[in-house]
């Protein structure tokens, strides 16, 4: 695994590593209030992120674009905002809530650039 599938590779890792431990905080504490980041963390980061690695690994002309780049730290770093600013959200910390709304809507701005280039990329000949 190469190049922009590492990357995503190794973010998802890095996500349920964090999304595993904050599940287990939780159920150690009994203290479930931070559920919605648990899952987030790992639907949207592990789940999507690993997706995301293994299509730039089995579409290596897609992974090798500079879309696919910019797709990577589009994720990356909303995802970070999204998941750190829902964290303090839930804590009370109301005031963080633009952050979680900038950090969602990049979020899915990452997705339809992922659609786009996904789409592009299977209509593509086979050679």
């Amino acid at each position: 695994m190469h190049g922009v599938a590492r990357n995503f590779f190794t973010l998802a890792i890095l996500y349920a590593v964090c999304g595993m431990a904050l599940g287990l905080h939780m159920s150690i504490t009994h203290d479930h209030s931070q559920m919605p980041v648990h899952a987030h963390a790992m639907v949207a980061g592990w789940l999507m992120s690993a997706v995301f690695a293994f299509f730039y690994h089995l579409v290596p002309t897609a992974g090798s674009s500079r879309l696919a780049m910019v797709h990577f730290w589009l994720t990356a770093v909303s995802g970070l905002m999204l998941i750190v600013g829902l964290y303090f959200l839930l804590a009370g910390n109301t005031a963080i809530e633009p952050v979680v709304a900038i950090g969602s809507l990049v979020f899915y701005a990452g997705i339809l650039l992922f659609a786009f280039i996904a789409l592009t990329s299977m209509r593509k000949p086979v050679r």
